[in-house]
């Protein structure tokens, strides 16, 4: 029996053809579907937490509503009017813009201080390296007790050194005056910023080509040119990450500062976040509390929107 004709219509048969979507695109939509439920969570526990309470504060700033009344009266942009014509706010933005900035500003400079000798090879290193990072993983509040102790006129730490040495003659007051006040909140803030500003950088000089430091040595570059001309330009995608990540931070911080100075003396160093607890839970004015959160908020999102452009850029 021939079976010519079977091979025959075997030979010319069409192929099977393979969809394009399911030879491109179908594992890629499959990732995605993927990706949208392990994400699922973490975007309700957003809108719970954050999106919703910040939307009814929202609602909030457009009502006068205090402990007294039965019921929020809504007035429109009247507490943002009161905003911006209360001294003792606008005070507030001022001080926490200055306590961003010095805060912001020391705990970078003092932390790629610290990563650049922990980079150097020495006896201990990696001891050292583990004990810097003790103040980070201390509590906030713990860290301004401690503080406290140490600026305290009476017994602290720091008048006792300045008598033994011949600085000061009796003891100061720090945490009564302005100055002191600032000084004793910004210290605090550093002490407890500088071990995750040093990761960054430690981790960013990992990454860096040794051959590089070591070919500018040989050309008779110094400690300065070095950082100046190598490790500086490297670092530059890590330090506008600290900047940002770091001013985000400081202008949320409430609990060491209420715990080390209660926003005082006469408010000195009464930030947004202390301004907004005050309105709420010791004058009892929700509205104008809700008002100066959604300014608090304000000051928030533009280093938050800058510091989310660039890192949808890296991922791009």
């Amino acid at each position: 029996m021939s079976v010519e004709p079977e091979t025959g219509a075997a030979q010319s048969a069409p192929p099977l053809k393979v969809s394009p979507y399911a030879r491109k695109g179908g594992l890629k939509a499959g990732e995605g579907r993927i990706g949208m439920l392990l994400l699922l969570p973490a975007v309700l526990a957003f809108c719970i937490v954050v999106l919703k309470p910040f939307i009814e504060a929202l609602g909030l700033s457009f009502y006068k509503y205090t402990i007294e009344m039965s019921e929020p009266k809504f007035i429109g942009f009247g507490n943002y009017l009161r905003v911006l014509s209360d001294p003792a706010i606008l005070g507030s933005l001022v001080t926490t813009l200055i306590y961003v900035a010095l805060a912001t500003f020391f705990s970078i400079t003092i932390g790629m201080a610290w990563a650049l000798i922990l980079n150097q090879p020495f006896m201990g290193r990696n001891a050292l390296r583990g004990l810097s990072l003790l103040p980070w993983v201390m509590p906030a509040t713990v860290s301004a007790f401690l503080w406290g102790w140490i600026f305290n006129s009476r017994y602290g730490l720091l008048n006792a050194l300045g008598q033994d040495m011949g600085l000061i003659e009796y003891p100061v007051a720090w945490l009564s005056t302005s100055t002191g006040a600032m000084a004793a909140v910004v210290i605090t803030k550093v002490w407890l910023s500088i071990p995750l500003f040093m990761a960054f950088f430690l981790a960013g000089l990992a990454s860096m080509d040794k051959e590089q430091i070591e070919a500018a040595r040989v050309d008779g570059a110094g400690n300065y040119r070095v950082i100046r001309d190598h490790i500086l330009p490297h670092l530059r995608p890590v330090l506008l990450v600290t900047v940002v990540l770091g001013m985000i931070g400081n202008l949320q911080h409430f609990d060491t500062i209420w715990a080390l100075t209660g926003g005082g003396p006469v408010r000195a160093t009464s930030v947004l976040s202390i301004e907004v607890y005050r309105r709420a839970f010791e004058q009892w004015d929700i509205g104008m509390a809700a008002t100066v959160g959604v300014l608090w908020v304000a000051t928030i999102m533009p280093p938050a929107y800058f510091y989310l452009r660039q890192l949808m850029k890296g991922v791009e």
